[in-house]
């Protein structure tokens, strides 16, 4: 079968705006410009950088990403007000192909209890605000908030105002994830054919996935009529997410037959952004996701594994090696080199400089003599806690915990604090809360505790603790990571790391400048 200009989809990626509303998602500039810059290398065709209204940083994310954007065109989202639509102008005017995003809600219970407007208001909201857009930038995308739920007779008139206004893109999204594959396939179609000049515009999916339907969803959407699928790495987004962007592309990579369309985006670069995204967000990727999960090309049952060494395709719908996986994985243990560990972070996507290169190949050393077996994902959880530490001037040093059911609990810490050593001694509720007392002693601040996760990054009691934290201090939510074989270590690695980012969000300052918090 095959495809015409017509059949290509646009991917319109959001990881960095929907995403990031998911609750504890929030990531600093310089995370958000390393997502954006891998967005922009595997061929993302939209990044919407960002809601600039926001805040200052949300309008600082959009106009550096803008600035240093090289082949996507970036889009920051505005409501349908003049002040937001004249930021996110301000905003996407660094980039060389830029676009305001503009939506307002068309569903009646949208209307009733969230606008109190009129469907005739609405109408008159429509046309002002794409107008204002247009006349700021030629690129404006305007979406119905709870299309699904909107009548389709109203939702017509909203569409052609829109498009009779200058909107480029139209967005019929299911904002509440309501939706089923027939019903949102016919919408679209629906739509297409009964607006005046609905050829002028180019129009969009954007699924939630409060039903498991949005990947299913946004794909009928396509069948419908739709050429933009807007998603996000990982599924990220609000309440249970968003479509996912990899399973959009290789389900239309994998199944030609009956998702006859093309896209632009690499599939080499993915296994590369879920990662980034994961740290940078600290949701955890879970095993059995679709094409990026630790499992999704991992065979345990003797049938598979017989038919697997027989041919790969008895049980594999897609080459590994084709998403950044690779196909077999080589363990590492304490008689491996140098030469032999730079090739494996090579392997695994990672290009260190030399300091940094000496660092992780000692941990990896110390990792080894603890450890019978260290795995891809234990190289992976050790050079990420490397990244996300590197530049901190406040890190730990030692930690010595005594625990047990006698209690209290103890914590003796040393942490390096701006290349000054200090010591302290806390006890707690269990050995964690000693530990993190302790550091609060060294580091006195205000900020909550709202999230303390731990998982093993693989099998065995010799695995390592990948330990996520999350503090909350003046509205700001900050998570760190930390990985070691020892829980208590991880879990305070990851506190220091939560609290460094926190304190450089709050007053730009220095990441060890913890008092600040």
């Amino acid at each position: 079968m095959t495809t015409t200009d017509k059949d290509q989809v646009r991917i319109f990626d959001t990881t960095l705006r929907d995403g990031e509303q998911s609750p504890g998602a929030s990531m600093t500039l310089e995370e958000k410009l390393q997502i954006a810059e891998i967005l922009d290398e595997m061929g993302v065709d939209i990044i919407e950088a960002g809601f600039p209204i926001a805040s200052n940083g949300d309008f600082e994310a959009v106009c550096e990403i803008a600035k240093n954007s090289k082949n996507s065109v970036i889009a920051g989202l505005a409501r349908a007000i003049h002040a937001d639509i004249d930021r996110c102008g301000d905003a996407v005017r660094h980039a060389e192909k830029g676009r305001i995003h503009t939506f307002v809600s068309t569903s009646p219970i949208h209307l009733q209890y969230q606008m109190n407007k009129t469907q005739e208001q609405v109408l008159e909201i429509i046309t002002d605000t794409v107008t204002r857009s247009r006349n700021l930038i030629d690129d404006v995308e305007w979406s119905a908030m709870d299309a699904t739920r909107t009548p389709i007779d109203y939702l017509c008139q909203c569409v052609e105002a829109a498009i009779k206004a200058g909107a480029t893109t139209i967005n019929l999204p299911d904002t509440v994830g309501y939706a089923t594959p027939d019903e949102y396939k016919k919408m679209f179609s629906d739509i297409i054919e009964r607006v005046p000049n609905s050829d002028k515009a180019i129009f969009s999916v954007h699924c939630h996935d409060d039903l498991g339907l949005a990947v299913a969803n946004s794909l009928a959407g396509v069948a419908g009529g739709a050429r933009q699928v807007e998603c996000t790495i990982n599924g990220l987004g609000e309440r249970a997410g968003n479509a996912a962007l990899e399973e959009i592309v290789m389900s239309i990579r994998t199944r030609g037959d009956v998702l006859p369309y093309t896209c632009n985006i690499d599939p080499l670069f993915m296994t590369r952004a879920s990662k980034l995204v994961s740290a940078a967000s600290g949701f955890a990727v879970q095993y059995n996701k679709a094409i990026v999960g630790k499992n999704a090309f991992a065979h345990e049952s003797g049938i598979h594994q017989d038919g697997m060494l027989k041919n790969a395709e008895t049980y594999e719908i897609m080459r590994p090696e084709d998403v950044g996986v690779k196909a077999t994985s080589l363990v590492m243990g304490k008689h491996s080199g140098r030469h032999a560990f730079k090739d494996k972070l090579k392997d695994l996507g990672y290009e260190l400089g030399d300091n940094a290169l000496q660092e992780a190949f000692r941990r990896f050393k110390d990792l080894a003599d603890r450890k019978k077996h260290v795995y891809d994902e234990d190289i992976e959880a050790l050079v990420e806690n490397e990244i996300a530490i590197a530049g901190e001037n406040t890190k730990v040093i030692a930690l010595t915990v005594i625990a047990g059911t006698g209690g209290p609990q103890k914590a003796i810490l040393t942490m390096d604090v701006n290349g000054k050593h200090e010591t302290r001694e806390a006890t707690g509720d269990g050995p964690v809360d000693a530990t993190f007392n302790a550091i609060k002693m060294i580091c006195p601040h205000e900020a909550k505790l709202s999230l303390y996760q731990v998982h093993a990054v693989t099998e065995g009691t010799d695995a390592q603790a990948e330990v996520s934290v999350r503090l909350e201090a003046n509205g700001r939510i900050s998570t760190g990571k930390g990985a070691d074989t020892d829980t208590l270590v991880a879990s305070a690695r990851a506190y220091v790391s939560a609290m460094n980012k926190l304190a450089q969000r709050q007053q730009g300052a220095n990441p060890g400048a913890l008092k600040a918090v």
